[in-house]
């Protein structure tokens, strides 16, 4: 495998050399809530919510049929992002998440010790609108969005 240099790539590159590429651990996921967010608050009076992402890639088999596989995330959120999610998201919106990977064990009411991986959230994104996912009633919807559907774009009222 050829090895790069960043002056193989001009000036722009060199935004890049400060970063530690070795150490990194970081999750970007598009998918859909498998349920509504479930909110709890911690001994210490912070808010964490828990939610699992679907994600779905198609694979074609040897006989040419398309069959979706499904992963399963665990998503861990805490704070406002958590009650925001909660608010304007339910069991099948769609949304990008970014955040780091965290495993951790627990020991199970069964007494057996269990692994879990999740993702914490750092940031994300609603990738449709509260009226898409099936939310309609008008004082669940964010502000900004409601401001935007009584907007109507025609096409001749674009300059280009």
């Amino acid at each position: 495998m050829a090895r790069l240099n960043a002056l193989d790539f001009g000036d722009a590159a060199n935004l890049f050399i400060n970063f530690n590429l070795n150490h990194m651990n970081k999750a970007q996921l598009i998918g859909n809530l498998t349920k509504d967010v479930e909110l709890r608050n911690t001994p210490g009076g912070k808010i964490v919510g828990s939610v699992s992402l679907a994600t779905n890639k198609t694979i074609t088999d040897q006989a040419g049929n398309k069959n979706k596989i499904a992963t399963y995330h665990n998503l861990v959120i805490w704070g406002k992002a958590a009650e925001i999610i909660a608010q304007y998201a339910r069991k099948g919106s769609k949304l990008y998440v970014e955040g780091e990977i965290n495993n951790r064990s627990y020991d199970g009411q069964d007494g057996v010790k269990r692994y879990i991986s999740e993702i914490v959230v750092r940031e994300f994104e609603f990738l449709e609108s509260a009226k898409s996912s099936g939310d309609t009633p008008a004082q669940n919807k964010p502000q900004q969005a409601e401001q935007n559907e009584e907007e109507e774009i025609r096409v001749e009222n674009i300059p280009f």
